[in-house]
This record gives C-alpha cells, structure tokens and sequence, in this order.
C-alpha cells in the first residue's frame, strides 16, 4: 500500500468490553492494511484492553480520556463491567461529559474517518463542525436494526407507533421478505426499558437514532451469508451505505494474560471428551444474568448428564453457583469465570456449539415462560438432550456444524468483508463534506 493510501481512523466505543473487543478487533484488522488507528477510551479501560500484537503497536494509538467525577457512580468504575445494572446511566452521564475532551483531541488530530458507537447522540454535531467523516459501528446485527425501524424524527424522538410489547412479537410492516423473527414478549418488555429516558436524561433509543441519522454509513458486525435481506433492509431504512465488516470474533491471543497457558488446560480437558459432545456454553460480556438464571440454567446443565464448558462471567459478584455443583460435574462440566479463547474452543472437534439460528434449522430454543423468560433445569436438560439425540438431534448438529464452518471456518469471508470496507473509507474520506452539500 503506497504511503498517500494510508487513513486516519479513530475510534470511539461505548465502555463497556462487550463494545470495545469488537472496536478493538476491527482497530486491528484495519491497522494490518496500512491504516493509523487512534482507539480511544478511558485510562482503565484502556489498561485492561488485551495487549496489542508487536506488529500493530506502532499502528494503534490508544488515547486515553479521563473520566469526569459523576455523583452517584463509584470511584474507579469506568466501564458497564463495574457496575451492577442499575448505574449503569450514571456510566453514560460521565460519558456524555467526554464531549469536550474529544472535540479537542479530534480537533487536533483531523481523523479522516470517526467510527463511534450508538451512545455518543452529541458526537454528529462535532463531526459536522470539524468536517471529519462519521461511520456508526453498530456490533449487532442487521436484524437488530431493522426492527427499530426507518431514520427520521419518529426513531430519535421515540415516537414509534407501537406502544404495546405485543407489537414487537411479529416482523415489523416494513420487513418486505418472509421472516418469522421477532421478540418474546419477555423480551419485548426489556426492549421498552430502552425507550424511556433514564439518569442521563435521554433515552437508548434516541441515542441510537441520533448517530444513525447523523453518520455517513453504517458499519454492521454481520456478513452477507448471514443476512443479506437484513443488511439490504437497513440500507433501505436508513438511505445510506450499509457495510458488513464480518463477525469479528476475538482473536485467540485476546485475553487477560497467560492465553497460551490457560488454553493449555482448556485443551487437555477437551481432548478427554468424546467427538462432538460438549455443550459449550457463552453469553458474552455483557449480559448479567438473574440469580434464578444461572441455578436453573446450572442445574439443568447438571441434570442433562452431558459434558459442558461454561464462560461464566457475570457482572454481579453476588451471583453464585449452587452449592456443590462444581464437585458433583468434576470431569464431566467446567465453569470458566475468567476470559476465553473461544475461537479456539469453538474449533475444537469435541465442541458442540448450539445457536438460536431456528430459521436457518440449526438450533433449538430452551422454552421459556413467555410472560418473564424465565426457564427451568428441566426445560434445559430436555433441549439440550434433543440436540444431542442420535436421531431427533442429527439434523441440528449437521446444519450448525456446516453452518459454523461457512461463518466462523472461512477467513476469507472476513478477509472480504474488511477489505471492502477500507476500500470504501479510502474511496470516500471526504464524504462527510459531500453529503453536507
């Protein structure tokens, strides 16, 4: 890549780890075609970010923003990590108080590009001003989005015709394919917690449709082979440039020290279980769940006589195993409390890894109660013995095991998917000044 190829990129997550890994994947994939990255963040955030690989480092600034004092938030809480789930608004109080650092350091800098995420609703605004061009990264998926619906006053005022959980349970109008994807009502009832204003004095929603309505493209951690109709769906919605950057899973150095050392053990005990039987189980980094959860969802883990690997890591210390289980499933069960290399976890040939892809016939759901979500061990166990069925559970596990092999087994899908997006930066660095024409 010739030296006058070469952009300017910042970028600017929402602080919690289940935002900045990804940040910090795309951060690095970008960096290896030739690009300066400036990631931004907090001081212990920053220092808590899984250390660089040597050959990136002189490619990857990590800028640090102190961050302000805010009633109400404890000292040192610097990410949704620390924080139990209800002070979490103090956490964007203390994030909207970033703006006038980061205007400084993006006027000093003059990125070319800007990739932020959906929290920072005042951050067009900067961008517009300084005539620095603005890409929203969002790390769900396209489905996601489309179901928020179309840009315009109604998505950032929260003016959304639906005004019933229920109306969220089937496709919105605007979904022109056959789709049968849509929310719980259990989950359509957390959906509106996002849509009334809390401690920051603004609502999700309008934090998202800000930066949507005001960025130059959408970047979506997805794929084309996953779901192009939703990709093209938001393009629709949106009116602007909707790029896949691909699924961005962590690369298997990304933790908190000693990778090689704990993969070693993680190894081992796969090693001793048989060919495609393991039930590897990940929520990611940030969703907590309810003490009810996690005993039931252990017990059924227990109950189900299956060799599992558990991620635990939940953001409530209070939050315990039942008493005893860990002993009982020695040999048999593994829960995991620090980070990771599920790459690597999710190659190996013992691991048999479920997703709730029911349209696509790769896995099932655990039925839950439809009014709270809550499900029982005996719901679990009954799923996960289905799935592991010689007979009923076959066609799963061949769909899933094809399925992963297309999404997480061909680097070339990702390869392209990053491609194409730097290609479009570099194309259109200026594109910000254009659309404001």
């Amino acid at each position: 890549m010739e030296e006058h190829d070469e952009l300017d990129i910042a970028m600017f997550p929402w602080l919690a780890f289940g935002h900045m890994i990804p940040f910090l994947e795309l951060a690095k994939l970008l960096a290896q075609r030739g690009h300066k990255i400036s990631f931004i963040s907090t001081p212990r955030n920053i220092h808590r970010l899984p250390p660089l690989p040597p050959n990136l480092t002189p490619r990857i600034n990590l800028v640090s923003l102190a961050l302000p004092h805010v009633e109400n938030l404890p000292d040192n809480a610097e990410a949704t990590a620390d924080l139990p789930h209800d002070k979490i608004p103090f956490l964007k109080i203390a994030f909207d108080s970033l703006q006038d650092s980061l205007f400084h350091f993006l006027q000093s800098s003059s990125p070319d590009w800007i990739i932020f995420d959906f929290a920072p609703y005042w951050l067009p605004e900067i961008t517009a001003k300084l005539g620095i061009s603005g890409v929203h990264f969002s790390i769900f998926n396209a489905w996601s989005i489309s179901f928020v619906g179309p840009s315009g006053p109604a998505m950032i005022n929260g003016d959304d015709p639906r005004t019933e959980p229920q109306h969220f349970t089937v496709p919105p109008g605007w979904v022109t394919f056959p789709s049968k994807v849509a929310f719980r009502i259990h989950e359509a009832k957390r959906c509106f917690d996002h849509t009334e204003v809390n401690s920051s004095g603004v609502t999700d929603f309008f934090r998202w449709g800000s930066v949507i309505a005001g960025c130059d493209v959408v970047a979506v951690r997805s794929c084309l082979e996953l779901e192009a109709d939703f990709l093209r769906l938001v393009e629709d919605l949106h009116g602007k440039p909707v790029i896949p950057v691909g699924l961005l899973l962590p690369s298997a150095q990304f933790s908190e020290g000693g990778v090689d050392e704990e993969w070693v053990t993680i190894r081992e005990w796969l090693d001793k279980q048989a060919q495609g039987s393991v039930v590897y189980i990940a929520f990611g980094s940030e969703l907590t769940m309810s003490q009810n959860d996690i005993t039931e969802l252990a017990l059924g883990l227990e109950l189900s006589g299956l060799p599992f690997f558990w991620t635990l890591r939940n953001g409530d210390d209070s939050i315990r195993l039942p008493d005893g289980l860990e002993e009982r499933v020695i040999g048999r069960g593994v829960v995991w409390t620090s980070w990771a290399p599920q790459p690597r976890i999710m190659a190996h040939e013992s691991g048999l890894i479920a997703r709730v892809f029911e349209e696509k016939k790769v896995g099932i759901e655990v039925p839950r109660d439809e009014e709270d979500g809550s499900f029982t061990r005996n719901s679990v166990a009954e799923s996960l013995r289905l799935v592991n069925d010689d007979k009923e559970g076959s066609a799963y596990r061949e769909n899933a095991k094809q399925q992963m092999m297309t999404l997480f087994g061909d680097q070339n899908i990702g390869d392209r998917c990053i491609d194409q997006f730097a290609c479009f930066l570099g194309s259109n660095r200026k594109l910000h000044a254009v659309t404001q024409q």
